[in-house]
């Protein structure tokens, strides 16, 4: 226990320099350097000496204070006799009325205090430009250690991806010797049974037939004919016995050819791109719309550019057109719809909450049932591939399965992704979905209840090339919560994590390229992608979460370098 006598170690409160009482301290006489209460400074201080021409400034205001700057007494560097009354500007020095006559007579001449001010700007203005040069090698800086920090682990990771696939080529390698061994154990087997076979029946053969000879050979020695006679017939049945019929060939054991390892049968390493230190990629808003929708939970623009919006569990959906800086609600839907998309034919399908097949809304405004129909799950994405095939994730939180399914024109299931080659499920929710030109299908798979989420980079098989689970730094301190995602027409993939701001841009193998914050050109509270057939990027948007109107915003945006 610490003693009652410690010394607590604190700030030392500092008193009135005149009084030194505990009054609070006021002010601060800068010509005297001493601080003073509100007292001393009426009573006390007013009574020194030239008192009256001392600055004394309020407490509060110290750290604001700049002395005031005296022009009136600055010695002539070349006279020093004289002082300096006037600035050259041509020949950028401080003159006396003596240089004046002599050199500066017709030089442009301005007042001292002036040229300070010209000089204070000049140096404020290159303070700044120093200022922003730090602020971009500092950028630069932070750039290249995130490129080093993504290096680092992108580096371990396929370390640990060597690793255990060498090991997987071992443990194969070793059971292919063992097959080879085992096989050619078999078959060495199986030869020599035979041949075996056929040399016991050969001895046996020789054996009884070496004793017949030998019968043979005492009944020609017999000295008596009648005894002669009685065995010659027996002796004459044994020399037409046949020879035991062997095989006319064996099947030889097979030969071992070594084949050829090479790195076409090992793997390789694939050049994943170049590391940028630049931010070389630009976001600039086109258009910004006001809408009627608390949210928009989905974009979808239409080939006769309308554009759907659906604010999601909200229940409204809108099919609205540009006019000038707003938008006209051309139709409007009460329907709650958690995933849409447009077809090569302009038909809008539908995930809508609770409906296994997939809805559209007819010509004629009615909301219709599709060919598509993922029972016993329910549909949660749609990505179209083509007017022939499109993509449908899918879950049950009953059965606790999700899949993505690809299906044709016709509503059949082609192909549908739920487990890995170890029977394990590919996804816990997946819940938007996009495709590459190799290909490649990206699905963001919600994890967890809180939407923390992670992109799945499948190629057609099912094969997983790569799980994206965010940024090391960017989601450092708020995780990866991705909401929608969308291919470029450069085929990068644009995931969007609404939390920080943030857009990841993926190359097509679920590799981070780049990012951009978007709260950098002001767009707060993103929750919808979609590329036009121009290549404009909309980004759909939520209001704030406190505030009590209908006012989700919707962005057209020209993008650069991704």
């Amino acid at each position: 226990m610490a003693s009652s006598q410690s010394v607590r170690k604190g700030q030392v409160p500092v008193n009135c320099k005149l009084c030194e009482t505990n009054r609070t301290i006021q002010w601060k006489c800068m010509d005297c350097s001493m601080l003073m209460c509100g007292y001393c400074t009426d009573n006390v201080h007013s009574k020194f000496k030239n008192a009256k021409d001392h600055k004394i400034i309020s407490l509060k205001d110290v750290g604001m204070y700049r002395e005031e700057m005296d022009f009136t007494n600055i010695k002539c560097a070349e006279h020093t006799e004289q002082v300096s009354c006037l600035y050259c500007s041509k020949c950028q020095i401080l003159v006396c009325p003596i240089c004046i006559m002599k050199v500066h007579k017709k030089h442009h001449l301005i007042e001292i205090i002036d040229a300070y001010n010209i000089k204070v700007e000049i140096l404020k203005k290159g303070q700044s430009k120093m200022q922003k040069s730090n602020y971009k090698i500092n950028a630069k800086k932070y750039q290249l250690n995130k490129l080093v920090s993504a290096e680092n682990i992108k580096y371990n990771k396929e370390k640990r991806n060597i690793r255990s696939h060498e090991e997987t080529v071992k443990e194969q390698v070793e059971q292919y010797f063992k097959e080879f061994k085992n096989k050619l154990e078999q078959s060495h087997e199986t030869v020599l049974t035979s041949v075996k076979s056929d040399l016991n029946a050969i001895s046996l053969f020789t054996t009884q037939k070496e004793d017949k000879i030998t019968e043979v050979q005492n009944c020609i020695d017999l000295s008596n004919a009648s005894d002669f006679f009685k065995e010659v017939k027996k002796m004459e049945k044994f020399t037409e016995t046949q020879e035991p019929r062997t095989r006319p060939s064996y099947t030889s054991s097979p030969t071992f050819v070594p084949g050829n390892i090479n790195q076409s049968n090992i793997g390789s390493l694939q050049d994943d791109g170049n590391l940028s230190a630049e931010k070389n990629i630009s976001l600039v808003i086109n258009s910004e719309y006001q809408t009627t929708l608390e949210m928009i939970r989905c974009v979808s623009p239409c080939l006769d550019q309308s554009i759907c919006l659906s604010s999601g569990c909200f229940g409204t959906l809108q099919r609205v057109k540009p006019e000038g800086t707003n938008l006209k609600v051309m139709s409007e839907f009460n329907i709650k719809v958690c995933e849409m998309a447009v077809t090569p034919s302009n038909q809008l399908l539908l995930c809508v909450f609770g409906e296994t097949r997939l809805q559209h809304i007819s010509s004629s405004g009615e909301l219709t049932d599709s060919v598509y129909d993922v029972s016993p799950l329910l549909p949660s994405a749609i990505h179209v591939i083509s007017d022939n095939k499109l993509i449908v994730g899918a879950y049950n939180s009953e059965l606790k399965r999700s899949a993505v399914i690809i299906m044709n024109k016709k509503g059949d299931k082609e192909t549908v992704y739920e487990h890995d080659e170890h029977n394990q499920p590919l996804f816990n929710y997946a819940r938007y979905i996009t495709t590459t030109c190799n290909g490649n299908i990206h699905v963001v798979d919600e994890i967890s209840d809180d939407r923390c989420g992670k992109v799945m980079v499948l190629r057609l098989g099912g094969h997983i090339i790569n799980q994206y689970t965010g940024h090391p730094i960017i989601n450092k301190s708020k995780a990866f919560k991705p909401v929608d995602i969308v291919t470029t027409p450069n085929d990068n993939v644009v995931v969007v994590d609404p939390v920080p701001g943030i857009l990841h841009i993926l190359n097509d193998n679920g590799h981070l390229n780049s990012y951009f914050n978007i709260k950098e050109i002001g767009i707060r509270y993103p929750m919808s992608l979609a590329f036009n057939t121009t290549g404009k990027l909309y980004i759909g948007c939520t209001k704030a979460a406190s505030s009590q109107t209908k006012e989700a915003k919707l962005y057209v945006i020209n993008i650069e370098g991704f």
